[in-house]
């Protein structure tokens, strides 16, 4: 007899969503995880490292940055103006899809701080400098504070945000990125240090517009589905209008799941689960915060209970905390804590206590990520 046909519900939608980002399954690189992703939300790096290292079993931190300092993985902006990571060869045709839209929604803001066109060429120009300089040297690119210091020399002031926009503005025209760790006495830095990105990403993919954004938004809903068009319009900052036209041209390739009167939509194999059974059922996830389980949507009321959204962005000032993720649906935060020289972790579970299975795989997550991030 056929196994009977899983019914949606929005646990089970989260489970599918957990399948089709690799959480359940996992990747055996840290680059092909970030490849399968696209772009993974990463302005907080230690929780993009720990994002990557749920992907792929057994890997450690130190994995994640080796892909960081060998250039298979790129960390830059190429959307809503927060870092991402990305395989190299995708940025140069993403930021030609993302960055003029961007760049023009921070046409005031730009104003405000006094940047012109001209100042950006200018600062192009110096930064170019100052990396054969370091080049010269040896160093293998430069850090953020060099180059603001290289700016101030020319004239270019960087205090009240104006520098890190410049330096923001060159990353989105494609002449900066961001390349290997910065390390100081032996020891892996916090930042990266930039560098040309022509150097850095001598080949890149070469895409059209429409050809770029159906390509985008079909890699969106594979490893992201199910979503709707309204989650990828939001990630991608495409506009709807547009965002249909590449869905017309892609349809074919993805299946229609209604729900709750709204379509979504899921690469062939992810939706093939509803008929084979949805794994994950008992499955227990320590996220990191800025996950793409719950940051890559607009709606994110099908794994988040509404009324639990202000726990996990407290005050809705942008910044996600660390979620606990059981059978599909954000149950809990949770969080790292330091004694001393002991480092530790808690978990903030939305109502009541875990019960003793949860607890159990909590505890398993919490030594797994602290074996990652020490490694």
């Amino acid at each position: 007899m056929p196994a009977e046909r899983t019914t949606p519900t929005p646990r089970v939608m989260g489970r599918l969503r957990l399948a089709s980002q690799g959480l359940l399954g996992g990747f055996t690189t840290a680059s092909d995880a970030v490849r399968w992703m696209t772009a993974m939300q990463a302005q907080d790096l230690g929780s993009a490292l720990w994002a990557v290292g749920q992907r792929v079993p057994g890997t450690a931190a130190s994995d994640v940055r080796a892909v960081l300092d060998d250039g298979t993985v790129v960390r830059s902006w190429p959307m809503r103006g927060t870092l991402h990571l990305l395989a190299p060869e995708d940025l140069r045709w993403i930021l030609g899809i993302t960055s003029d839209r961007l760049m023009n929604s921070l046409a005031a803001r730009h104003r405000e701080l006094g940047i012109t066109p001209h100042d950006i060429s200018h600062c192009r120009d110096i930064a170019f400098k100052t990396l054969e300089v370091l080049k010269a040297e040896g160093a293998p690119g430069a850090t953020r504070e060099q180059l603001f210091q290289a700016f101030e020399e020319a004239g270019q002031f960087t205090k009240a945000q104006r520098g890190i926009h410049v330096l923001g503005s060159l990353c989105q025209r494609a002449w900066l990125v961001q390349g290997p760790m910065a390390g100081t006495n032996g020891k892996v830095g916090v930042q990266q240090l930039f560098v040309p990105f022509d150097e850095w990403i001598p080949d890149s993919r070469e895409l059209g517009r429409e050809e770029g954004i159906a390509e985008l938004l079909f890699r969106y809903f594979r490893s992201r589905g199910p979503a709707t068009i309204k989650d990828f319009s939001w990630w991608s900052q495409v506009p709807m209008t547009e965002a249909r036209r590449a869905l017309n041209e892609v349809q074919g390739r993805l299946v229609e799941m209604p729900f709750d009167g709204t379509s979504y939509w899921l690469s062939p194999e992810t939706a093939e689960m509803l008929d084979d059974g949805v794994p994950g059922s008992r499955s227990f996830l320590a996220l990191p915060g800025f996950d793409e389980f719950l940051l890559g949507y607009q709606d994110r009321s099908l794994v988040l209970a509404p009324e639990h959204a202000e726990l996990v962005v407290p005050g809705k000032n942008g910044v996600f905390k660390r979620i606990m993720v059981s059978g599909g649906e954000v149950v809990g935060t949770w969080a790292r804590t330091v004694s001393g020289k002991t480092i530790g972790v808690v978990p903030e579970p939305f109502t009541g206590q875990l019960g003793p299975a949860a607890e159990r795989s909590f505890q398993a997550q919490g030594r797994a990520y602290l074996k990652f991030m020490a490694a």
